[in-house]
């Protein structure tokens, strides 16, 4: 560089210039943070101890220096202790868990479904239809038994009883004796009377008829006076149900009685075939 530029500049006063040489500004590294600087320090003392040991290789050190940095204390054993406070009120907390997971699984138990009453038969709901009103007789029957039973008379019967509740309140049948032309299952009446085992004379009617109340005359035994019968007692007749009972009772009450029984052709529902049926079983 300095030979060109004396090659290229004229001599002047028999003087060449100098050769221009940069600035250079010394390199002085910054000292460590919290390390004095070693030019500072000022000569470092002899050491009497003997050569200096072999310093370790770059394997052996960090490959980044971590001083003046501050790391922060990783916890110690107990660190996490909760202290006696912490430890009831977490044994409270796991108590209202398990009450709560006790009480969930006791709600969702299977529940057990109540079963149905059975509903009632058809034979409950025919009585219920024959059921006499409660004003048209007695909360007790008193019925006659006679004929071939062990202790004929009178028997005392709740409402409601039937021909075979009669017979078993007299003793019951004698040996050998057929209860089942008596219909052992229809309702019996007060004042009834029921004749078991003994033929009736031709003419008298069925000996089980209910004898009526008021009738005039060994001849009206055992049939069933139009004029006094209630709806119970029609309805104890073959063929007559308490539909046909109760027109029977309100056609009396709209003409003033029945005059002869062929007055029993007027009441609606009685034809002749049913007329004949009944003109002997009944009486006025």
């Amino acid at each position: 560089m300095g030979r060109r530029l004396r090659r290229l500049l004229p001599v002047r006063s028999g003087r060449v210039p100098e050769p221009f040489v940069a600035p250079v500004r010394e390199f002085r590294p910054f000292p460590a943070v919290g390390r004095p600087s070693l030019r500072d320090a000022g000569p470092l003392p002899e050491d009497s101890s003997g050569p200096e040991p072999p310093r370790s290789t770059s394997s052996d050190q960090p490959a980044a220096s971590t001083a003046g940095v501050v790391m922060p204390a990783l916890p110690g054993p107990g660190a996490f202790d909760p202290g006696r406070r912490g430890v009831r009120a977490l044994a409270v907390v796991a108590a209202l868990v398990v009450l709560g997971a006790g009480f969930w699984a006791w709600r969702s138990r299977p529940q057990v479904e109540p079963v149905a009453a059975p509903t009632a038969s058809a034979g409950s709901a025919v009585d219920a239809a024959t059921e006499p009103p409660s004003g048209s007789g007695a909360a007790e029957l008193v019925v006659a038994v006679a004929g071939r039973v062990r202790r004929p008379g009178l028997v005392r019967l709740p409402a409601g009883a039937r021909v075979a509740d009669a017979i078993e309140a007299a003793g019951g049948a004698q040996p050998g004796v057929d209860v089942a032309l008596l219909n052992p299952a229809r309702r019996v009446t007060d004042g009834e009377l029921i004749v078991v085992g003994v033929t009736p004379p031709p003419g008298a009617g069925p000996p089980t008829a209910a004898a009526a109340p008021g009738a005039a005359g060994p001849a009206a035994a055992g049939k069933v006076n139009l004029n006094t019968a209630t709806v119970a007692q029609l309805d104890t007749l073959p063929g007559v149900g308490p539909v046909l009972a109760q027109r029977i009772v309100d056609h009396r009450d709209q003409q003033g009685g029945f005059r002869s029984v062929g007055d029993l052709r007027q009441v609606e529902g009685i034809g002749d075939a049913r007329y004949e049926q009944l003109k002997d079983l009944v009486t006025v």
